[in-house]
């Protein structure tokens, strides 16, 4: 088991039980990047799940509910190289953001002011995102 696996299961998220509808292609041909290996494990194995991880609640969005909720909040149009992946309860949202040739990191971001410049670094990769929860950091850390 991964790393990330072992978290996930720790924190009860749910095991996908039926195929999605959106290919994670569709994803990554809509954002202009490809997404992370170990997202793209997410999106394949696990459903929509909101779960306090260490200190944090998160609320991950499911593949299906993805390119609607990033077109619907403004994400694709102020944030091209960002994808909204889910959110917290104080109106932020919880991104990957692509910086160059497959590298990546978490941010946490406002909803109400589309602007990467406040983008706050919550993980270097996905699972480092979940192990810095579990770890018990703190998102204003």
């Amino acid at each position: 088991m991964t790393e990330l696996e072992a978290i996930l299961t720790k924190y009860n998220f749910p095991k996908r039980t039926t195929r999605a509808t959106t290919k994670v292609e569709e994803i990554e041909n809509r954002i202009g990047f490809p997404l992370p290996d170990d997202y793209k494990f997410y999106l394949d194995n696990y459903t929509e799940h909101e779960e306090f991880v260490g200190p944090e609640l998160v609320n991950l969005w499911d593949i299906d509910e993805l390119l609607s909720i990033n077109k619907d909040t403004g994400i694709f149009d102020n944030l091209p190289l960002t994808l909204g992946i889910g959110n917290n309860p104080s109106s932020e949202f919880i991104a990957i953001e692509f910086m160059d040739n497959k590298n990546y990191r978490i941010v946490l971001s406002p909803f109400i002011d589309l602007d990467k410049q406040y983008h706050i670094d919550i993980g270097n990769s996905f699972t480092d995102f979940f192990v810095r929860l579990d770890n018990g950091q703190e998102w204003f850390d």
